[in-house]
């Protein structure tokens, strides 16, 4: 649809569906999910293994036909570690695969289908044998992932760095540059003058974020009418 023509309490219905499911059918799953995060259409938040974790302010994003998937595998010697730091984004269409550990720092973004794994999930000669060779996946502190990009086992990334779209991460990225490419290589550093500001400068204050959310609802809902809503479904036009 061309405009959101829900009315408010139809929004406020909706978020504590959400929030009903988070808590029932998400919360268990997870080792930790902390105070003040959001998952959007948490249904399609797909959730497989143990130790995973959520800081505060976390916010994912799904979709229909892009779900977001972590999993962390537990075979022979291997187990799986996925540790998602305070006011971190995941897109949709975000996989985390995990056989040894990845750790994703404060405020980080992994943009609309990025994945991130720390194996190989075969070995190279015996196909047969699942796993294969692992190394720890670490993101720094306000790391950008771009769109489709894949970052792959034994990678660290530096605080600040960002990934171009649709790079393939085999090596170390040092913090505060842009790297791109297949494999990603470092195309020019940050500015040192330009000041940086992260997701904690807006998500920090969870509880007075809510309460200007909701204000910000209510202002820009007023006019929207359940007659308006169904109309936009039934019979919608450039108009809706």
């Amino acid at each position: 649809m061309r405009h959101d023509h829900r009315p408010y309490p139809l929004k406020v219905a909706l978020a504590r569906i959400e929030a009903f499911w988070v808590n029932h059918f998400i919360r268990p799953q997870l080792d930790a999910l902390g105070r003040h995060s959001m998952i959007m259409k948490p249904w399609f938040l797909k959730l497989y293994g143990r130790n995973i974790k959520f800081g505060e302010s976390v916010h994912v994003i799904t979709a229909r036909d892009r779900t977001v998937r972590l999993t962390t595998w537990a075979m022979n010697d291997h187990q799986g570690d996925i540790q998602i730091g305070d006011f971190v984004l995941l897109c949709p269409g975000v996989r985390i695969d995990s056989a040894s550990k990845v750790t994703i720092g404060e405020s980080c973004m992994i943009a609309a289908g990025a994945y991130l794994t720390d194996a190989d999930w075969h070995d190279i000669y015996d196909r047969t044998q699942a796993i294969g060779r692992t190394s720890p996946v670490t993101l720094g502190t306000n790391v950008w992932i771009g769109d489709g990009a894949t970052v792959c086992k034994g990678v660290s990334i530096g605080d600040n760095s960002i990934i171009g779209a649709g790079s393939v991460v085999t090596q170390d990225i040092p913090a505060n540059v842009i790297a791109a490419g297949n494999p990603a290589k470092v195309l020019r550093s940050l500015d040192p003058d330009q000041p940086l500001t992260t997701r904690r400068s807006m998500l920090a204050d969870g509880e007075a974020l809510a309460e200007r959310m909701d204000a910000l609802e209510k202002w820009s809902r007023a006019d929207k009418t359940w007659g308006g809503w169904l109309r936009s479904i039934i019979a919608p036009s450039k108009k809706h």
